[in-house]
């Protein structure tokens, strides 16, 4: 069967990436590799990864669009046993560094217009090819110079999710029981890798797909949030007027806390 391009109103999107009740928070995760490309360099699997993205979506009020906010969590594991790094030596350095895992609190959006997506019978794939282009809030530090250096910050995140029609089609339906999420990034070297301006890029490679809740995630995943970082247990509860924190601005943020050889995440406690 051939796949035919469709559009789809926002409240499908919604109910794809998120969920149409704004008193219910949503989970994606996922699990896969990132790797190191480097100019004329080998294949190089620098790290196993897990993460999670707790969402929620909220009417704006306005008809047929929803503001969209989310927390983030992503590990960087050993490439070759699965577990959580919080050191890590630069194969290129040979420095011993803090491993900063990624503690995104809020990523923040809205929604509304037309969604496209490829409709193959029974499964629906929306494609999002998203390229960020922006300054790196670092470079105008000089205590940055040797962690990230590069005045523009720019990266390209490729993202399929797939769910089925006949529930994204059915308006009883407030939020899709399936989704198989494909994502794949490119962007530079994370600023705690400590790279300066080597040259070089980061290749993530990931797959995962929507839970019912923190107990269906990977078990790493629960440890970390029913104990440390409990505030991930739920997405904000509304639309949060403040910036949205990247893996740079969280660097900015704690660089101190890295210096001295904090755990990271840091502990965060649930929302009261």
């Amino acid at each position: 069967m051939v796949a035919k391009s469709q559009d789809f109103d926002a409240s499908c999107w919604v109910k794809a990436r998120s969920s149409l009740d704004p008193n219910q928070s949503s989970f994606l995760s996922w699990t896969g590799a990132i790797y190191a490309m480097v100019p004329g360099g080998k294949r190089n699997r620098l790290f196993k990864m897990v993460g999670v993205s707790v969402s929620r979506c909220v009417p704006t009020g306005e008809e047929g669009s929803w503001d969209f906010t989310s927390r983030e969590l992503t590990y960087y594991l050993h490439p070759e046993t699965g577990e959580i790094l919080h050191k890590w030596e630069n194969p290129w350095t040979g420095e011993l560094l803090t491993v900063m895992h990624v503690a995104n609190n809020p990523v923040q959006g809205f929604f509304k217009g037309k969604f496209p997506a490829q409709v193959n019978g029974d499964d629906t794939t929306f494609v999002f090819d998203l390229f960020s282009t922006y300054p790196n809030p670092l470079a105008t530090d000089s205590k940055f110079a040797d962690y990230s250096p590069n005045h523009t910050y720019q990266a390209a995140e490729l993202f399929k999710l797939t769910v089925p029609t006949a529930e994204l089609l059915n308006p009883e339906i407030l939020s899709v029981s399936k989704l198989q999420l494909s994502w794949d990034r490119i962007g530079p070297w994370v600023p705690w890798m400590k790279m300066g301006d080597r040259a070089g890029q980061l290749i993530y490679s990931a797959y995962g797909g929507k839970v019912s809740g923190v107990d269906e995630l990977p078990q790493l995943l629960q440890d970390e949030i029913n104990t440390r970082v409990p505030l991930y247990q739920n997405a904000p509860k509304s639309y949060l007027d403040v910036e949205g924190i990247t893996s740079w601005v969280y660097f900015q943020q704690h660089f101190n806390d890295y210096l001295a050889g904090a755990t990271f995440p840091l502990p965060q406690p649930a929302e009261v």
